[in-house]
C-alpha cells in the first residue's frame, strides 16, 4: 500500500496532539511530510517531530505535490477557506473543530459578538456552510470533520452498548470546561466564532447529536433536531484583576458561560454545558439516561490513576493533565491522554478512510448539524425564546 503523507497546518497544542496520534497509526505507511506556520516556532516544532518540509504558507503547503492529506489545526475563523482550497487542489482535509462560524463582514459593527444580531450571523452561516459542503461535494476527496469525543473510548462504549440494547434515549447531559484558554483569539468572536460553547460546547454538543444517530439506527427511527434553547453569560466579568489568579477566561465580546438544550424530534432532551471558570483541569463528561439504564461517560477528570504530591518543583517536566494550575495535592493524573480523549482512534480512522475511501465515523453531516445547532442556541440566547429548526 502507498505511504499517506500528510502535511499540517498549524503548530499549536492540537497538533502537538496530532503528532502523537500519527506516530501510533498501525496498519498503514503513515508520514507526516511538511508543516506551515508563519510563527518562527514552526522550525522548532518540525525539528522535534522530525518533518522534513516546513513553509511559512498555506498556499506553499498545498501547493506540495507531495501531500496526500491537509490536517487543518488552524484558529476557526481560517478553516472554511482552507477547507475548500486545499480539497480544490486535490487534498483530502482534516480540520479540527469548529467546522465553520460566523467571523464579520464588511460593513459590521465591531465588536461583532456585540453588535451583529444572532439571527443574522445563524442565516449567514447556514449559507456558508452550504455552500461550502457543496465545494467539498464537487471535489471528490475526503473530508474528516476531528471530532475527538466521538472516538474517544467512553462514548464509543456507550455507542456499542445502545446498539445492544436499543434502548430509547430520554436525556443526555454533556459537558466541556476548564479554567480559560489562554490563546489571545479565543477572546474575539470575529477569530473564534463564539466563545466557551462553541469552542469547548461543540464537543459534548457533537457527541449527544452523534449518540441519537446510534440510537435511531439501531432503533430503524428517523430522529433530528427539533428546537433549541440557551443561555449565555459572562460570569467572570465581575472580577477584581487580583482575582483572575487563576481564571484565565477574559472576553471581549464572547461568552464564558453557556448552557444549550436540545428538544430532538422524538420528545427527548439532551444539555449542554461549558464554562471558562471550571477549576481542576479540564471536565470532558457526557451521561446517557435511556429506558433501560445509565450510562456516565467521564472522559476527564477520571480515576485511571490518582496522585498526592507535594513538591511542585520536583514535577516540573511531569505531565499532570490539561488546565489544571498546580501538580500538587489531590490531582486526576490523565494517562495516554491522547487515546482517552479519541485523538489516537481518531486519526486511526481517518488514514483507513483515505487508504480505503470510505467515509469517517466524524463526518461533513455531524460538522454541519452541530454548527446549525450552536448557532441556533446563541440566536435562542439573544432574543429569549425556543428557536424551532
Amino acid at each position: 500500500m502507498a505511504k499517506i503523507r500528510i502535511g499540517l497546518a498549524g503548530c499549536g497544542f492540537v497538533s502537538e496532539l496530532h503528532m502523537h496520534a500519527y506516530r501510533r497509526v498501525y496498519g498503514l505507511d503513515v508520514e507526516v511530510r511538511a508543516v506551515a506556520a508563519r510563527g518562527s516556532y514552526v522550525l522548532e516544532f518540525a525539528n522535534r517531530h522530525q518533518i522534513p518540509a516546513v513553509y511559512r504558507s498555506f498556499v506553499d503547503l498545498i501547493a506540495d505535490g507531495e501531500l496526500d492529506v491537509i490536517d487543518i489545526c488552524t484558529p476557526p475563523n481560517l478553516h472554511t477557506s482552507m477547507i475548500v482550497d486545499a480539497m480544490q487542489a486535490g487534498k483530502h482535509v482534516i480540520c479540527e473543530k469548529p467546522f465553520a462560524g460566523y467571523f464579520g463582514r464588511d460593513g459590521d459593527r465591531a465588536p461583532i459578538g456585540k453588535h451583529v444580531p444572532k439571527a443574522l450571523m445563524y442565516e449567514r452561516v447556514l449559507d456558508e456552510m452550504a455552500q461550502t459542503r457543496a465545494a467539498i461535494n464537487r471535489t471528490g476527496k475526503l473530508f474528516m470533520y476531528a471530532e475527538d469525543w466521538i472516538y474517544a473510548p467512553a462514548v464509543t462504549k456507550t455507542a456499542e452498548i445502545l446498539k445492544a440494547t436499543k434502548d430509547k434515549i430520554l436525556f443526555m447531559k454533556g459537558e466541556e470546561s476548564h479554567s480559560g484558554s489562554h490563546a489571545a483569539h479565543a477572546a474575539q468572536w470575529a477569530m473564534t466564532g463564539g466563545g466557551s460553547l462553541i469552542r469547548m460546547g461543540c464537543h459534548p454538543l457533537s457527541a449527544v447529536l452523534y449518540l441519537k444517530q446510534v440510537e435511531a439506527k439501531a432503533r430503524g427511527e428517523t430522529i433530528g433536531v427539533a428546537s433549541v434553547t440557551c443561555d449565555v453569560g459572562n460570569v467572570t466579568a465581575i472580577l477584581k484583576p487580583e482575582e483572575r489568579t487563576y481564571i484565565k477566561a477574559n472576553p471581549v465580546d464572547v461568552e464564558d458561560w453557556g448552557t444549550l438544550t436540545v428538544t430532538f424530534s422524538d420528545g427527548t432532551k439532551a444539555t449542554v454545558l461549558s464554562g471558562d471558570m471550571i477549576m481542576g483541569g479540564v471536565r470532558n463528561l457526557i451521561e446517557t439516561y435511556t429506558s433501560g439504564g445509565s450510562l456516565f461517560a467521564n472522559i476527564t477528570p477520571n480515576t485511571h490513576m490518582m496522585s498526592y504530591q507535594t513538591s511542585e518543583e520536583k514535577l516540573a517536566g511531569v505531565y499532570i493533565t490539561e488546565k489544571v494550575d498546580r501538580k500538587t495535592g489531590w490531582q486526576y493524573v490523565c494517562l495516554e491522554e491522547e487515546w482517552t480523549r479519541g485523538y489516537t482512534q481518531e486519526i486511526q480512522d481517518f488514514m483507513e478512510c483515505v487508504a480505503s475511501g470510505r467515509q469517517p465515523l466524524s463526518d461533513l453531516a455531524l460538522a454541519f448539524e452541530t454548527i446549525k445547532v450552536n448557532y441556533a442556541g446563541y440566536w435562542a440566547a439573544e432574543e429569549g425564546r425556543r428557536v424551532t429548526l
